[in-house]
């Protein structure tokens, strides 16, 4: 009976193994008749133009088309389709370009902030009112760039009192830079130019451009900004860029730094990251943005009131920004020049724009490892530096 069962399962065995090598014969045999076959793509390699619905998306095929040598080698000047043909500007690049009103088929019934930034869309150079030509005469090792508006004495003056004070903070060279546009009498804002060119002349610290300042506008001021670093502020080993209510740990900042590796240092760009978001279709929220506008997914992006980059890469955003259409939200915008480059902003948990937990924030030792909190009244922030500013205070 044992024998009986040995050669059962002696011929079972055979049987398998024969199986096993007729399956790798026929594998072979289908894979040298599919290596004779001829295959034709069942698409084609290019696909063919066709002009975007929305607007924005349109503008960057354009620019895109216009900047790629290979497509528009395969086109002569007959053969460019009217659409990849940006007539739509006078000789005054900044003059409102009118078409647009018939290029957006909603353009009547969309908000009055939408139509000033489409008839502004294509302008980005304006002129300069306040300035710091020398302010880095010496190169720092920290800029902090404060997006702030006009009216904003108290929060500007706020954080030369506490994380933006200018000089040498723990061995590091940092100067700080307020950014600003135009509070103009169409928004209904006073005139206080006086004011503020009093405070330039004290404090030296204004950088102001002859534009609207508006919230569809900061993306003027970061392109702007990007400018001005390349012309005033070439050697500033990195760049810290937030809105003027916020707290910044600037020791948190500078030690983070100072840790860091060439590399890394050299493609920083670290933030609050936000991926898998796209433009609210909601016409109540602040960030609405209608299809008309804008089609598809937002790229990562940093968001929420300040972010932290390296000089070097403050050069590339510059030059990229170029080859991107100008967008109505300045945070999304500069994640999609980062994508342009290849690179996204990586995520910090430092960050921390929307606030930390309510039992925590009289605590001074819960902002001693973080590097952002937002938002912080002008006596918040006051009161949190002098927190971390005592020599005595232990977190252990």
């Amino acid at each position: 009976m044992a024998l009986l069962r040995s050669k059962l399962k002696l011929m079972v065995t055979v049987m398998m193994i024969n199986l096993f090598i007729f399956l790798i014969f026929r594998q072979n045999s289908q894979y040298k008749n599919e290596q004779d076959k001829v295959h034709i793509p069942s698409k084609p390699f290019w696909t063919k133009l066709a002009p975007s619905s929305a607007y924005w998306n349109h503008q960057q095929q354009i620019l895109d088309f216009q900047n790629n040598p290979i497509l528009m080698a395969n086109y002569s000047e007959t053969d460019i389709p009217d659409w990849l043909i940006n007539a739509n500007l006078s000789s005054d690049p900044c003059k409102p370009n009118v078409r647009v009103t018939t290029q957006v088929k909603d353009y009547n019934s969309l908000p009055d902030r939408f139509k000033d930034f489409l008839l502004y869309m294509h302008c980005r150079s304006y002129p300069i009112k306040l300035d710091q030509p020398d302010i880095c005469k010496k190169p720092p090792f920290l800029l902090l760039a404060v997006k702030s508006q006009v009216s904003h004495f108290d929060r500007r003056q706020a954080i030369r009192q506490s994380w933006g004070h200018a000089g040498v903070i723990a061995n590091q060279t940092v100067v700080t830079v307020f950014l600003l546009g135009n509070a103009t009498a169409w928004d209904h804002h006073p005139d206080l130019s006086k004011s503020l060119y009093d405070e330039s002349m004290r404090h030296r610290d204004i950088i102001q451009w002859d534009y609207r300042d508006s919230f569809f506008n900061l993306t003027v001021k970061e392109v702007l900004f990007l400018e001005w670093i390349q012309t005033r502020c070439p050697g500033a080993r990195f760049i810290f860029k937030g809105d003027d209510d916020v707290f910044v740990n600037t020791y948190r900042i500078l030690d983070f730094l100072k840790g860091l590796s060439e590399p890394k240092a050299k493609d920083l760009f670290v933030g609050d990251v936000i991926v898998d978001a796209g433009p609210h279709r909601d016409k109540k929220v602040k960030y609405f943005i209608p299809e008309s506008m804008y089609i598809g997914k937002y790229p990562p992006y940093a968001g929420g009131g300040g972010y932290l980059y390296s000089g070097d890469l403050a050069a590339r955003l510059q030059q990229v920004s170029q080859h991107v259409a100008l967008y109505p939200i300045d945070d999304v915008y500069t994640g999609m020049c980062l994508r342009k480059l290849g690179l996204a902003p990586e995520k910090n948990k430092g960050f921390r724009t929307f606030d930390i937990e309510v039992k925590y924030r009289s605590n001074p030792c819960a902002y001693k490892s973080l590097m952002l909190v937002h938002p912080r009244t002008p006596q918040e922030m006051i009161k949190i530096w002098a927190w971390l500013s005592n020599p005595s205070l232990n977190c252990h």
